[in-house]
C-alpha cells in the first residue's frame, strides 16, 4: 500500500495549515485553512489546489481556526464530496465562522474591485462565498474526543483533546498496511495549559509518525495563573484610561474574545478596574459568545461574564460607525486580532493618530500582517489605502496565547515517549522550528528523525526514516520558494513603506523646486513605459 504525506501549507508560517495523506484507496487531508500574512503568501488562498479536490475522499480538522478551516468552502466548490470529521464544538464554531469568512472574502474583494475600476485593471474574483460557506457546513460531521471513525477503508481515525480552543483536537491516524498497523499524529494548535474553558492537552503514546505545531518552539513565555493573568490585564486597562483616550483590542474572535471577557468580568466585580463601557464589535466574536455558553455549562463566576450591564454588543455597520464619536473612557474589542481584516481597521483608523489612545495586542502577529508591523513600532502604516501615523500608545500582552511555548511542546512531545519513525515539524517560522528542533537533539533525540519540509514536499512514509531529500507535489515545482514563504516582508510591505518615506520626504523638502528635484531624480530612475505619459 502506497502511503505519503505532503505539506500544502503551515511550512515556514503558522498559517495555512494544510496536510495530505495519499494511498491507494484515495486522498485524505488534515485541516484545509487559509493563508494569512504577507499579500506575496496570502495570495495562494487565490490559485488553484496543488490536488484534485474530488479527488479526497475525507478532511479531518484539527479545529475552528480560519488558518484551519478557512479553504473548506473553496474545497467543496471545486469538487469535494466526502465528510469533513472535527470534533462538536468546532462544528458548532464553523456554523458561525465559515459565513462570515465568506462574507469577509465577498466585502474586501467588493473594494479592490471598486479600486481596480478606477484604476483600469480587471476585476477578481473572491476566494469564496457565503453560499460556499453554507454548502461546506453541510459536509460537517461531529465525533466525540475517543471515537474511532473509518475514513478511508485501512485508515481510522479518532480526536484528541488538544487544549487550544474550544472544540480543539489532535488527529490520531491507524494505518493499517499488509496486516500491520501503524499510527500517525497530528498535533494541530496545543495550548499551553491552565485555560479558563477547557482542560490540558492530550495525546496516544509513541506514533510511529508525528508532525508537531512549533509556533513557539523557539520561545519561553512566563507562566502564570488566572490571578497574575488578570493582574497584567488590570494594569494594562488602568494605564490605557489614565492616558485618557480609548482602549482598542484587536481579539480574535474564539477563545481570546471569551478569555478578555470573563477576565474583565471578575475585573470589574472585584472593583479593580473603573467601571466603563465595553463595546464588542463583532457580530461573529457575539455569535462564538454562544457557542462558549452552549457547552461550558460552569464558568466558574458569579453572574454571567457575557451578558454585562456595561458589556454591549455592536452587531450592525451603523452602530459600529457610532463608536466613531468615543474618544476615551471606553473599550472597544473588535476581530481581526492580526488588524488583517474587519472592524478593527476602521477603528485604528480613527484612533491610532490619537496620541491618547492605546491598542492592545493580545495574541501572535504574523509578519507582514498590520498587528506585526504596529508591534515592531511603525511609525506611520496604510490601511484601506490611506496613510495612518502612529501615535497612540503600542501595547503587547502575551498571556492570551493559545500556542504552548517551548517547555510545553517538549513537554507534550516527552508524554507521547517519542516517535517510532519520524518527526515533522510544521506551523512555526523558521527561527521557532530551527529552535525546537535544536532542543530536542540536545534531549537525545537522533537528528536523522527530525525533518523541517518545505511547502508541497512529499514525504514517503513507506520509508525507514523521513526522506532527506524533498519531492514535489504533482511532480512540479513548490508553489513558492522558501524564501518567499518565510519571509517578514514582501514587495507589497516594502512598496507601503517606501510611499510613506516618499511622503515624509516631500513634507521636509524645503520648497517646491526641492520637491520636483526629488520626484524627478526618482522618475528618471524608472524604466520608460509606452503611451503617452500620466496626467
Amino acid at each position: 500500500m502506497a502511503l505519503s504525506l505532503t505539506f500544502h501549507g503551515a511550512v515556514g508560517t503558522v498559517t495555512g495549515s494544510c496536510f495530505r495523506i495519499q494511498t491507494g484507496d484515495g486522498d485524505l487531508l488534515i485541516d484545509c485553512g487559509l493563508f494569512q500574512g504577507t499579500k506575496t503568501v496570502k495570495e495562494l488562498n487565490y490559485r488553484p489546489f496543488p490536488f484534485k479536490p474530488s479527488a479526497v475522499k475525507a478532511v479531518l480538522l484539527s479545529h475552528a481556526h480560519i488558518d484551519h478551516s478557512g479553504l473548506l468552502p473553496k474545497l467543496v466548490r471545486q469538487g469535494f464530496k466526502g465528510r469533513v470529521h472535527t470534533t462538536a464544538g468546532t462544528a458548532d464554531l464553523l456554523a458561525y465562522m465559515l459565513p462570515d469568512s465568506g462574507y469577509i472574502q465577498e466585502t474586501e474583494v467588493d473594494r479592490l474591485n471598486r479600486r481596480n475600476r478606477q484604476r483600469g485593471r480587471p476585476a477578481v474574483e473572491p476566494i469564496y462565498t457565503q453560499a460556499d460557506a453554507q454548502a461546506a457546513i453541510r459536509h460537517l460531521h461531529a465525533v466525540d474526543y475517543g471515537e474511532w471513525v473509518k475514513v478511508l477503508p485501512d485508515i481510522r481515525a479518532r480526536f484528541w483533546q488538544a487544549g487550544h480552543i474550544l472544540g480543539s483536537a489532535s488527529v490520531e491516524l491507524e494505518v493499517t498496511r499488509g496486516g500491520t498497523a501503524e499510527t500517525i499524529l497530528f498535533s494541530g494548535d496545543l495550548g499551553p495549559g491552565g485555560k479558563s474553558f477547557h482542560a490540558d492537552a492530550e495525546g496516544p503514546p509513541r506514533p510511529d509518525w508525528m508532525v508537531l505545531e512549533t509556533t513557539y518552539g523557539n520561545r519561553e513565555r512566563v507562566e502564570v495563573g488566572e490571578a497574575e493573568r488578570q493582574a497584567l490585564l488590570r494594569d494594562e486597562v488602568r494605564a490605557a484610561l489614565a492616558a485618557g483616550g480609548t482602549l482598542l483590542i484587536p481579539a480574535f474572535a474564539v477563545e481570546r474574545t471569551q478569555e478578555l471577557l470573563y477576565d474583565l468580568h471578575r475585573l470589574f466585580d472585584r472593583g479593580e478596574i473603573p467601571l466603563v463601557d465595553v463595546f464588542l464589535d463583532s457580530p461573529l466574536a457575539d455569535a462564538v459568545t454562544g457557542v462558549f455558553r452552549r457547552h461550558l455549562a460552569d464558568l466558574g463566576t458569579d453572574g454571567d461574564p457575557f451578558a454585562r450591564p456595561n458589556l454591549h454588543r455592536v452587531r450592525s455597520v451603523a452602530e459600529s460607525q457610532k463608536l466613531n464619536a468615543i474618544k476615551g473612557g471606553a473599550i472597544i474589542m473588535a476581530a481581526s486580532g492580526m488588524c488583517d481584516a474587519g472592524r478593527i481597521r476602521h477603528h485604528l483608523k480613527n484612533h491610532l493618530w490619537r496620541p491618547e489612545a492605546t491598542v492592545l495586542l493580545v495574541g501572535y502577529q504574523a509578519p507582514g500582517t498590520l498587528g506585526h508591523l504596529l508591534q515592531q513600532g511603525a511609525a506611520n502604516v496604510r490601511i484601506h489605502g490611506e496613510e495612518i501615523a502612529v501615535r497612540a500608545r503600542i501595547r503587547s500582552l502575551d498571556v492570551y496565547s493559545g500556542h504552548a511555548d517551548r517547555s510545553s511542546l517538549l513537554a507534550w512531545v516527552a508524554a507521547r515517549q517519542g516517535v517510532g519513525r519520524g518527526l515533522f515539524l510544521v506551523h512555526g517560522e523558521e527561527e521557532a522550528r530551527a529552535g525546537l528542533r535544536d532542543a530536542l537533539v540536545r534531549r537525545g533525540w537522533d537528528p536523522a528523525l527530525i525533518r523541517l519540509p518545505e511547502l508541497d514536499e512529499v514525504a514517503d512514509l513507506t520509508a525507514a526514516v523521513p526522506a532527506q531529500a524533498p519531492a514535489m507535489a504533482q511532480g512540479g515545482p513548490p508553489r513558492l520558494e522558501p524564501e518567499a514563504v518565510t519571509a517578514g516582508r514582501d514587495w507589497h510591505n516594502r512598496y507601503a513603506a517606501f510611499l510613506l518615506d516618499l511622503h515624509r520626504a516631500l513634507d521636509a523638502a524645503p520648497d517646491d523646486a526641492a520637491r520636483e528635484a526629488l520626484l524627478r531624480g526618482m522618475g528618471d530612475r524608472l524604466p520608460q513605459a509606452e503611451g503617452p505619459p500620466a496626467g
